[in-house]
This record gives C-alpha cells, structure tokens and sequence, in this order.
C-alpha cells in the first residue's frame, strides 16, 4: 500500500549531537544535527576546518563510492554517508544542518538505527513550503556487469533488492520495502552493514576499516556458513536489506523525494550513482511536482504544530527539469 507523504517540508525541532568512530580512520568523531531553513536540504559541514564552506548531499558532489559514498568539494571530504541520509530520509527530514569534526560520518552499530533514535529525540517540525516530487512516468535502467538497477512509474516510494552471494549462509536474497516512516523504523533501520572476515583483515592491512568491529559490522565465519557476531542476525535476511538501506542513501542525494518503484540487483554505491545519474539524463521520463496538499491543512509560519485553514484550492504544479541538474 502506497505511503501519503506529507505534503510540507520538515526539519528538526531541535538540534542533536552524538559520539561514534570513523569506520576507515578508526578516529572519534562528533556528529551534530541542527535545523535548517526551507529548501535548504541535506548539507553537512566540517567543523574541524575553519572557513569550511558547505557541502550539500547532492549526487553532483560524490567523489567516490568504494566501500561507501563520499563527498567531496575541492579538498573537503565526507565519507560514510549513506547510513545517516537513509535515517534522515526515513524518518521524513528534508532540511538539516549536518557538521562533523572528522573526514567521516561516525558508523556508530553499522545500521541507520542509532541516528533514527538521535532523530527522534529531536523531534520533527513542519515547514511552510510543500515537499517537491520527482515522479517517475516511464522506465529507466542502469545496468553495469552483472548488476542492474530499473526504476518505474509507482504511487510513493517502493525499493526491491536482490543479492546473490556463492555461500552457503547468504546466497540469494530478495526483499522489497514500501517506503514510509514507520515501516523504516520496523523494517530497515537496524540491519547493519556486513563483511567476510578476510576481507576486512585485507582492509586492515591497506590501512582501511581500522574502527571495524563486531559492534558495528556483521562479520561472517571463514567457513560461510555463521556470523561471528555473538547476537547472531537482526534479521534472516539483514544481508539484503542493508543493501536496500543503502540504496535508499544514496537515492537522497536525488535532491528530492523519488516516486517510483526501484528494482535493484547485485548493485553497490556505484551503481546507485549510475542510477541517480541515467534519472537525471531522461528528462522524458519524470516529472517534477509539489506534493498535492488538499487533504493536509498547512501550518503556520514559523510555529510549531499550528494549522491555518484548510487549502483545499491548491494545485500540484509542474516545476522546470532544469533544477535537476549535475552542475
């Protein structure tokens, strides 16, 4: 069943911080998450730079997407993203002032939980400009080796996995997630990312990984057939859906909410990219709207959970596909 997205932009009702470590540099970081204006969307900050300009989570500014998505202007960077964007976008936050004090966001358990449950303290506030749409009309694929990604005309947002691995405990693995808040909390958040222990042994060696730990990675035994993880899975199948949760990462650096139905198989950040990109390329296939408000009253500038008249009178406008761009 389709998710009726509130109409209006939100924001944090309050700013939020917490302490993790950097999954590569193994370094404490300081996370803070403040409210921001109307249309500002998603932009982190590197509070340990001075004079640092901003750096907004949009796919123009991903500079890498090995191991997880980064972002990048000139010499400033952000890795790791894709967990936090995914909590943000799930719990239904649009505008975020994001600052860090390390080259990346902390991985915290290795799942979206821990920055949800940070989100909630918070609180939400609504806005007074409608949430803009991109509403997909007619097929696009990106396809890369053997991964494939297909995205089609749906009312809300529905993402469906795949993953196939030559082992005994993961193998193949489909799961499709209808995209609303709630169903983010009970469905995605925890599942926590996930490596065969030689691999991340051969991350550590190249100097990688090096705050990797069975606190926050799900590590699977040499003999394929275990984790080593002493509480075992969250899920029977929390491969996939950590490979959904990343999808819906990386999806927020769109620059708006995605109506459609994503088909994702064998993919990784790459390709999410590669996706992200083919949307932007097919100005044909999607349009740009404001999320239709005649069944939501809207609220009052500037004051929290107050409601002004129902507007039953307004439209759903059509926005220019320029605004959509890889500048």
């Amino acid at each position: 069943m389709a998710h009726s997205l509130h109409p209006y932009q939100h924001t944090l009702a309050s700013r939020v911080s917490c302490h993790g470590i950097g999954l590569h540099s193994g370094k404490a970081v300081h996370l803070t998450i403040s409210p921001l204006a109307t249309d500002s969307g998603l932009v982190f900050y590197r509070r340990d730079i001075p004079g640092s300009p901003p750096l907004p989570a949009h796919m123009k500014h991903v500079i890498d997407t090995r191991l997880a998505t980064t972002l990048g202007v000139g010499p400033l960077r952000v890795a790791t993203v894709e967990h936090l964007l995914a909590a943000l976008h799930g719990h239904g936050i649009d505008n975020a002032r994001i600052d860090v004090d390390g080259p990346e966001v902390p991985i915290m358990d290795g799942s979206a939980r821990p920055f949800l449950l940070l989100l909630a303290e918070a609180g939400r506030r609504r806005q007074h400009r409608p949430r803009r749409i991109l509403r997909i009309t007619r097929p696009i694929s990106y396809h890369d080796g053997e991964a494939r990604l297909t995205i089609l005309p749906h009312e809300g947002l529905k993402l469906s996995g795949e993953i196939l691995f030559d082992d005994c405990l993961i193998g193949r693995q489909r799961y499709s997630f209808d995209y609303s808040p709630e169903n983010f909390a009970s469905e995605l958040a925890a599942a926590r990312t996930f490596g065969y222990v030689e691999q991340v042994e051969e991350l550590w060696d190249k100097g990688l990984a090096q705050g990797s730990s069975l606190d926050n990675v799900v590590a699977i035994h040499w003999d394929r057939h275990r984790v080593l993880n002493e509480d075992g899975l969250r899920y029977s199948d929390e491969f996939v859906r950590h490979k959904v949760l990343d999808l819906l990462g990386d999806l927020t650096l769109l620059g708006f909410r995605l109506h459609g139905h994503v088909h994702s198989c064998r993919a990784g950040h790459t390709q999410h990219l590669g996706l992200l990109r083919a949307i932007a390329m097919s100005p044909g296939c999607w349009q740009l709207v404001e999320q239709p408000q005649h069944e939501w009253p809207p609220p009052r500038r500037g004051v929290r959970d107050l409601w002004l008249e129902p507007a039953d009178t307004l439209q759903s406008p059509a926005i220019p596909r320029e605004e959509l761009t890889l500048r």
